[in-house]
């Protein structure tokens, strides 16, 4: 299947280095050998492979060379910058990997201005209905709300299929990826991390609960976590306020990028899957045209709340609730309405009759409508 992102990285695969980052098993390295059929293709965990990045000796009579998991070469950003600097982009370049190319960081030169960097998330509703063309939408949205987007275990469709990957794709992420950053003792711990993260999706996270928990300092507790992002286990939601330093001391959210690993109910996976909605299009947004959008949630003292925010430029643009089946417009846009006037009010519902639009504006539609066919135009 042909995936979004590969006609924006065609339009620049002669013009820069390409980056392309995102979770394990995401289809990188399948996209990546679809963009020219005339490419070498080099691994760093393969060992032959190394040597030949050691020796800079690839086959450069093709059109496209691939470097593979190249982060995990020491010094790869003056590596990278070498090669660019003295040989420029003939073949063209694209580097993969599954962990953000800066988790094995702060040495060498900075890559600014010779790289452009594009994140691969999973399937999700908008994708698949350009790409796979389903019958039924809804059918699609069920699929993924049980067994996640990830091409795999999606395109087989199977429970008993997705299980046994699900349990495969998070043990080669805690016992290789991980152990290069953090001892084995400490990994057992980070296991423990997730699956708490998996009962508490949609709820704001205390850092002091999970320390006592997992019997660790708060700073800990953040710096495993930092390394979940970085590894794209989990991303992280916070709070909006107009005051950064205020809501950088605000609980954030945290969500799975695999919506099938999270052990909430249904209303809880629901969130997980618009959240990870939300953020593909933002990174989207973001990589192909520049747009400076950014995923919120929003709280007030009195603990109301809103699941998202979605500012473009620092501004407040559109509110979402997610709602299983609660036809209802939710009463907490009326309250956030105060602080936030001419802000767009969204609610989604999974189990919906009817679609309807409020007299102030705001909207409740089908979940699996919407996320199909929603683009985010600010």
């Amino acid at each position: 299947m042909e995936r979004t992102l590969t006609k924006y990285i065609l339009e620049d695969l002669n013009k820069k280095i390409i980056l392309l980052t995102g979770p394990r098993q995401t289809g990188k390295t399948t996209l990546s050998k679809m963009l020219n059929d005339n490419f070498d293709y080099l691994n760093f965990d393969n060992s032959d492979h190394r040597i030949n990045l050691f020796e800079k000796t690839w086959d450069r009579s093709k059109d496209l060379v691939i470097f593979d998991e190249l982060h995990k070469l020491k010094n790869w950003k003056s590596w990278l910058k070498g090669i660019y600097d003295t040989e420029g982009i003939s073949p063209s370049i694209v580097v993969t990997g599954s962990a953000k190319l800066d988790t094995y960081r702060k040495v060498g030169d900075s890559l600014a201005g010779r790289f452009f960097q594009f994140r691969l998330h999973p399937l999700d509703l908008k994708e698949i209905k350009t790409s796979l063309n389903p019958e039924n939408l809804k059918d699609s949205l069920d699929k993924l709300l049980s067994i996640g987007g990830f091409p795999e275990p999606f395109l087989d469709g199977s429970d008993r299929f997705y299980n046994r990957w699900k349990k495969s794709h998070l043990d080669i992420i805690l016992k290789q990826d991980l152990i290069d950053l953090e001892n084995v003792s400490q990994i057992t711990s980070i296991e423990t991390l997730i699956q708490l993260l998996k009962k508490n999706v949609g709820s704001p996270v205390s850092y002091r609960s999970l320390a006592g928990d997992l019997q660790c300092s708060d700073k800990t507790i953040k710096r495993w976590l930092t390394i979940l992002e970085n590894m794209y286990v989990i991303f992280r939601v916070p709070p909006f306020h107009k005051n950064v330093a205020r809501a950088i001391l605000k609980s954030p959210k945290y969500y799975f990028y695999d919506t099938g690993q999270v052990n909430g109910g249904p209303g809880a996976k629901l969130e997980n899957l618009v959240a990870c909605a939300l953020l593909k299009e933002i990174h989207f947004k973001a990589d192909c045209y520049g747009k400076e959008l950014q995923l919120c949630y929003l709280k007030n003292k009195d603990g109301k709340e809103i699941d998202f925010l979605v500012t473009a430029a620092a501004l407040p643009k559109l509110m979402l609730e997610v709602k299983w089946s609660d036809e209802k417009i939710s009463s907490n846009f009326k309250i956030f309405e105060k602080y936030l006037p001419k802000v767009e009010k969204l609610q989604l519902v999974k189990e919906l009759k009817k679609e309807k639009t409020y007299p102030d504006g705001a909207e409740v539609r089908k979940a699996h409508n919407w996320l199909a066919n929603f683009n985010l135009q600010y």
